[in-house]
């Protein structure tokens, strides 16, 4: 067996030990359910081969696997699984994350004020109940709570995703040679240009119309649509999105303002020669009827948050600069007439959409999306602006929170203790309350079972003193302890522990193994 195949079988046979019950064997469903407490979902394709596995051993009635069909289910799928339990990816404890999450969305739901969107027709119609709130990491962790499959139309969410793709046509310059990049300080509609006779930025009714006229000019108005889906789709990681036609059509009923939008911009020569406005009008209604659930619109954050990689597909969809660009604009002119309140307290790249859709970019960190229809008076939903809010109180979420001095109250989800103290301390914690399954986990990373704390007090002695004959097993079984008679502070083994607290069996035990007492000797 060379290095590398002897490398996979030792994580392999660590995960296997973590997970596997005293039987020996792992039992199908809670690993699944092992996966997805850690953010890894079974529709995650980074782990498509470890299901095509699973399904062919449940075809077979088997529920219970032993450790080769183990190992041959998760070997090909290993790198994701291996951090997943190793902590390794960028929310270490993403149940504890998950938790705080729960908690916070369930006080938000309880908000239920707000209208809904009257001004196009369609969006009336909506359940004013749903709630929905995803997540998803750079790593690909994700968290899907409520309302999460229930489809909604992007509005004005496209208009970042438009702007990217016109900068990845274009250099920068030439975009913003068409569309200014200032806050307008006006609502979204307003017929009003910059002093150059230009939109203000692209996050606007008129700048998004503006970018629309930027992509794919030359091609037929069906593969220019079929193009922006297809750029949506691989930014959610392959989800497919919907669309609404009656959306569609409702909003061209109602589009006075845009159209004086385009024809004004016409006016002032704003756009690129030879643009026709109706077809590009015609182009951005399209756009604003693309259907997406929260569960998609998070990767679609996580991707940006990735520096345009998207987490489950690995895919440089966008280039960095294009990121980093529409993260500026999203940061000062996502959120409406709110956008410079939403940056002062909650200080994340942002935009929302009259559908009640709001998704947030945490950069280097993760994606999260909320939708919910009710909209406050600048056309933000109510319950998402609530939600982010709250989320940046509890967590140092906020751009500014990392300076020096702030406020350290705030939890830091990312954080990652020394690894090598904390492995230390927990194995002696979980060795005294007798919990294997807690000393398997803590085994991939490669934590020392024979470490003593100040009194040099080792797991082994700790487990011989509460008794714990499981653990004892396990640290001189499959945890690797050589030296059956470490000696405390005290002079005192494991063994005069066990002795001490009258635990016949793990004295037995450990005399079996060659245990030795060193209060005999005294005496």
């Amino acid at each position: 067996m060379n290095t590398n195949n002897k490398m996979l079988q030792s994580v392999c046979e660590k995960i296997f030990q973590i997970v596997s019950k005293n039987d020996g064997k792992v039992d199908r469903a809670s690993f699944m359910h092992c996966l997805e407490n850690r953010g890894i979902l079974q529709d995650d394709p980074r782990i498509a081969e470890f299901l095509k596995k699973i399904k062919q051993y449940q075809s077979k009635q088997q529920c219970q696997l032993d450790k080769k069909n183990f190992i041959d289910c998760i070997s090909e799928n290993i790198s994701i699984i291996e951090s997943t339990f190793t902590e390794s990816n960028v929310i270490p404890n993403f149940p504890e994350f998950s938790s705080d999450l729960l908690t916070i969305y369930k006080e938000c739901k309880a908000n239920n004020s707000g209208k809904m969107a009257d001004y196009i027709p369609q969006l009336a119609k909506q359940n004013p109940d749903h709630f929905g709130l995803s997540v998803c990491t750079i790593s690909g962790q994700r968290l899907n709570i409520g309302d999460t499959s229930v489809k909604f139309c992007v509005q004005s969410c496209c208009k970042p995703l438009n702007y990217c793709l016109a900068l990845e046509e274009h250099d920068k310059e030439y975009v913003h040679k068409h569309v200014g990049r200032e806050p307008s300080g006006s609502v979204f509609n307003a017929l009003k240009l910059n002093t150059k006779g230009l939109p203000h930025n692209p996050l606007i009714n008129a700048g998004a119309i503006m970018t629309c006229s930027l992509i794919k000019r030359k091609e037929a108005a069906a593969d220019r649509f079929d193009y922006v889906t297809e750029m949506w789709e691989k930014m959610a990681g392959n989800f497919e999105l919907g669309y609404s036609n009656s959306v569609y059509l409702s909003e061209r009923m109602t589009a006075d303002r845009n159209f004086a939008l385009a024809y004004f911009m016409n006016e002032n020569n704003a756009f690129p020669k030879d643009t026709n406005i109706l077809d590009i009008l015609e182009f951005y209604f399209q756009c604003c009827s693309l259907k997406i659930d929260t569960n998609a619109l998070s990767i679609v954050a996580a991707t940006l948050a990735n520096g345009g990689v998207c987490p489950l597909t690995g895919e440089q969809v966008l280039s960095p600069q294009t990121v980093k660009h529409c993260l500026s604009m999203m940061y000062s002119c996502g959120m409406y007439d709110y956008s410079g309140e939403f940056a002062f307290k909650i200080g994340l790249p942002a935009k929302s959409g009259v559908a009640g859709g709001v998704f947030v970019v945490i950069p280097n960190v993760m994606g999260i999306c909320t939708y919910s229809p009710r909209l406050d008076q600048y056309g933000n939903s109510i319950r998402g602006v609530d939600f982010f809010t709250k989320l940046t109180k509890v967590f140092n979420f906020h751009n500014f929170d990392n300076l020096k001095n702030t406020d350290d109250a705030k939890k830091d989800p990312r954080e990652k203790r020394n690894q090598e103290e904390i492995t230390a301390e927990e194995i002696i914690k979980y060795s005294s309350l007798g919990d294997v399954s807690a000393l398997k986990r803590l085994s991939i990373t490669n934590g020392n079972f024979s470490n003593g704390d100040y009194d040099n007090r080792t797991p082994l002695h700790l487990a011989s003193s509460n008794g714990h004959l499981n653990v004892v097993k396990y640290l001189i079984g499959q945890g690797g302890v050589k030296n059956i008679n470490p000696v405390d502070r005290w002079g005192g083994t494991p063994l005069d522990d066990s002795n001490r607290e009258r635990h016949v069996e793990v004295s037995k035990f450990l005399m079996t193994k060659g245990g030795v007492s060193n209060s005999d000797k005294k005496q």
